[in-house]
C-alpha cells in the first residue's frame, strides 16, 4: 500500500505562517511531517522525500538529520545549493547589486522572520548523508541554475545527478515526461527493493 503526504510549506498555499525561510525553518518542518508519518502508519514506515525548487532544498537540507531508519530516498528536483546563494542570484537579477542587497536582506530576514539566510547550505547537509539521493535539473533554468544542483551532488559521491536539456525551472517533468517518469520511478524502485 502506497500513500502520499502532500504538503504546503510555511507560508505558501493553505499552510500558516508569514514567511518563507528557503529551507532553514523548513527542514525541522520536514522532520515532524516524518514523525507525523510514523505515528499514522507506523514506526517502520517506509518513506521517500520528494521536493522542487525550495522543496527540493528542504528535503535535502533534512538530510543532514538522523532519518535514514524510516527515509529510503530523497529526490530533489532544481534545488538551489544555499539560501544565500539564490536570494543572492535574485537580487543580482533584478537589478539590485548584492554586496549593498545582502546585508539589508540578511537584516530583514533576522528582525522580521527570525532566521539567518547562511544558517544552512543542501550542499553541506549531503556531504555525509547515506541516503540514497538523486538529484534532477533543467538544463534552461534561469531561475536556479543548474551549477547550484551541481555543487550539491558534488558534495557527496552517492548522489545521482541528472540535467534534461532545455528545460526551464521545475518543469522537466513537463518537457521530458517518458524519460522523467521512467528515471524516477526507477529511482523509486531501487529505494524500495
Amino acid at each position: 500500500k502506497q500513500n502520499v503526504l502532500l504538503v504546503d510549506q510555511r507560508a505558501t498555499g493553505k499552510s500558516q505562517g508569514h514567511s518563507i525561510t528557503f529551507g532553514i525553518k523548513e527542514r525541522y518542518d520536514c522532520l515532524k511531517w516524518i514523525e507525523y508519518i510514523k505515528k499514522r502508519f507506523g514506526e517502520d514506515t517506509q518513506i521517500l522525500l520528494y521536493g522542487v525548487s525550495m522543496g527540493a532544498t528542504t528535503v535535502l537540507m533534512a538530510s543532514e538529520f538522523d532519518i535514514s531508519k524510516n527515509v529510503r530516498g530523497i529526490i530533489a528536483d532544481s534545488p538551489f545549493s544555499s539560501p544565500h546563494d539564490i536570494i543572492k542570484k535574485v537580487c543580482k537579477d533584478l537589478g539590485y547589486p548584492p554586496k549593498l542587497a545582502m546585508p539589508f536582506v540578511k537584516l530583514v530576514a533576522k528582525l522580521f522572520c527570525d532566521f539567518n539566510v547562511c544558517a544552512a547550505t543542501a550542499a553541506e547537509a549531503v556531504k555525509n548523508s547515506k541516503i540514497p539521493t538523486l538529484i534532477i535539473h533543467g538544463g534552461g533554468d534561469c531561475f536556479v541554475p543548474p551549477n547550484m544542483s551541481k555543487e550539491i551532488a558534488d558534495a557527496n559521491p552517492n548522489i545521482e545527478y541528472v540535467v534534461f536539456p532545455k528545460a526551464d525551472h521545475g518543469i522537466s517533468a513537463i518537457v521530458h515526461t517518458e524519460q522523467y517518469n521512467e528515471l524516477v520511478f526507477d529511482f523509486i524502485n531501487r529505494c524500495f527493493n
